[in-house]
């Protein structure tokens, strides 16, 4: 009789007209590999054409385009951060959010890369405010990670852009005078990618990955190409040949099982695909010698597949799509 007399929860009204989420609430951190490919581009584009002695206005356009571009998808992030800094955690719970976030600060390492020249003192502000908020986002993702269950806590790929990326902003430093840095780099993040490398491939050996998180084991090769970009640019000839020999290998792995790791179809984690891809052509670039040859060749491939993939991506972010996809935080 009692439940009988109860009255109903009262629910608000429907808001009319429908009220509006803010700009850039729920900016997805999806955008930022793909935007980090065309950086990676950028930078094998203008190495390509200063070996081939050609017009380097192509190299430098694209470089400001992307910069540009990272730029404002950063503001973008900034904009949601500031509205409810929560975001950032939540987002890391996500293996895309994981990914973005890792792949925005490398974005402003390698912006810091290709303004170098041109401002060096923009170029070294960007580059260690960028290294700062890549150490801060590590700690924040362990602190993340520690409070997932075990097997939300495995080792994947992703690891590499948020462990290792560190290593993205040796190239720049040593454009700015830094070899030291450089080096310091190089020899920190070494170990840590060999030990992401080899628990990987016992995990593939025990369970292949689900195939819509395939996309991601792309990332793999990212450490090995700028391992060998670093050594070569630092003059430590064989470290480089070893590591462009072992990119290589992971880039045939990849080409072979193709099919298989493309068998998910067409996802948010395409973008997994550009960045490794552009990093492959500038350390072959850079390694030269009988590398070149081959790194004209992936760069080749890279000015059509790179931005191809990365308008997938981007061109699902205005609608709200990317956000859906990738399970963004909402501020």
């Amino acid at each position: 009789m009692t439940n009988m007399n109860r009255r109903p929860k009262r629910f608000p009204p429907p808001e009319f007209p429908p009220r509006r989420r803010a700009p850039f609430a729920r900016m997805p951190p999806a955008v930022f590999p793909p935007v980090l490919g065309l950086l990676g581009l950028a930078m094998a584009l203008r190495e390509g054409v200063r070996q081939l002695e050609l017009p380097g206005a192509p190299a430098q356009l694209l470089a400001g385009v992307t910069v540009a571009l990272w730029a404002f998808c950063a503001l973008a992030y900034l904009s949601k951060v500031a509205r409810r800094p929560a975001v950032v955690p939540e987002d890391l719970r996500v293996l895309p959010g994981r990914a973005g976030l890792a792949a925005a600060t490398a974005g402003g390492m390698m912006s810091a890369a290709l303004i170098a020249p041109y401002a060096a003192g923009v170029a070294t502000g960007l580059l260690v405010t960028s290294l700062a908020l890549h150490a801060g986002l590590v700690l924040a993702l362990i602190r993340v990670l520690w409070s997932l269950p075990p097997v939300a806590r495995a080792v994947n790929p992703t690891m590499h852009l948020s462990f290792v990326g560190f290593i993205v902003a040796a190239p720049g430093a040593v454009a700015l005078g830094l070899p030291g840095l450089a080096s310091a780099l190089l020899w920190a993040t070494l170990p840590v990618a060999g030990i992401i490398w080899v628990v990987s491939l016992v995990q593939m050996v025990q369970a292949a990955p689900p195939a819509p998180l395939r996309p991601l084991l792309a990332i793999h090769l990212a450490p090995a190409s700028l391992f060998a970009t670093v050594a070569g640019l630092t003059g430590r000839t064989g470290l480089a040949d070893a590591s462009l020999l072992l990119a290589c290998g992971i880039a045939l792995a990849l080409i072979l099982a193709g099919r298989w790791v493309v068998a998910g179809g067409p996802s948010a984690l395409c973008g997994a695909f550009t960045f490794p891809l552009a990093a492959l052509g500038v350390a072959m670039l850079v390694v030269g010698h009988g590398w070149r040859l081959p790194g004209l060749g992936v760069l080749a491939v890279s000015v059509i597949a790179i931005p191809a993939l990365a308008w997938f991506v981007l061109k699902s972010w205005p609608g709200g799509k990317l956000a859906e996809r990738s399970n963004a935080a909402e501020a």
